[in-house]
């Protein structure tokens, strides 16, 4: 098969399927991954497709929930979605901290609900980089806090530079409360594109890793890849987690909370 053959035949399977490993395709059409991968970059620069960590989006109106970024998204909106779910998750991952710990507690709605659910006189010293955190853990009487600040996102709260990513990389946690846009067994954990630099910096400086999320994110698929599954030791999730991830969390060897 000529190489612009190719080429329009991965756009069309991409269109139907949504998304795709880099391997699958390279079966699919019987190349190497390095040929699918200079065909993807011709797709790129055109702007039918998105590539990143092993795998590629179909830039077109997604299925299900593997999904381009959205771009109207806000956190705000975000905590007004699955709240029973997100409080039950926040309220069962705060009781793993104890006294004297120090943790870091990541961007996301859901991890605002670990924040609140913190119990309000216990001794332990946060660092967080979010507005939405900041405000809750401001309350905590007997808590030392360490802010990586910079410059602010609005629609998530965050804020972002390099002196906060070094900051970050500086100090050790003995928990970190990980937030994720998408959850998928192939393609990893991934969030929004400008989240994804302090989430790989905080996955770095924890001891033990924690990642909290509904159960709406598992399947779903954005562009900025922080992490594998593996690289966490425990999730928090509800009890609508997808069975065939339940079973590939406990496969690998993580603790699964169910809350």
């Amino acid at each position: 098969m000529k190489r612009a053959d190719r080429v329009g035949q991965i756009a069309k399977y991409l269109s139907i399927h949504h998304s795709s490993t880099i391997s699958e395709l390279g079966d699919q059409f019987a190349v190497s991954t390095m040929t699918i991968r200079r065909d993807l970059s011709v797709l790129e620069d055109r702007g039918v497709v998105r590539v990143f960590h092993g795998g590629v989006i179909y830039n077109g109106k997604p299925a299900g929930s593997l999904q381009s970024e959205p771009v109207d998204y806000s956190l705000l909106a975000a905590g007004s979605q699955h709240v029973e779910e997100k409080n039950r998750i926040g309220k069962r991952a705060a009781s793993l901290i104890e006294p004297h710990d120090t943790v870091i507690i990541d961007t996301g709605s859901t991890t605002e609900c670990v924040a609140r659910a913190i119990p309000p006189s216990m001794p332990l010293t946060v660092l967080c980089y979010n507005l939405n955190i900041l405000l809750q853990v401001s309350k905590l009487r007997n808590a030392d806090l360490v802010f990586a600040g910079g410059y602010y996102h609005p629609e998530t709260m965050l804020f972002e530079s390099n002196e906060g990513i070094e900051l970050i990389k500086r100090n050790r946690a003995n928990k970190a409360f990980v937030a994720a846009a998408g959850i998928h067994s192939e393609l990893g954990v991934t969030s929004l594109t400008h989240e994804g630099r302090t989430k790989r910096a905080i996955m770095t400086t924890a001891h033990t890793k924690i990642l909290v999320a509904d159960s709406s994110k598992f399947g779903g698929v954005f562009q900025a890849y922080f992490a594998d599954l593996t690289d966490f030791d425990i999730v928090v999730t509800d009890s609508g987690i997808p069975e065939q991830y339940a079973e590939e969390v406990q496969r690998l060897g993580i603790e699964l909370i169910v809350a």
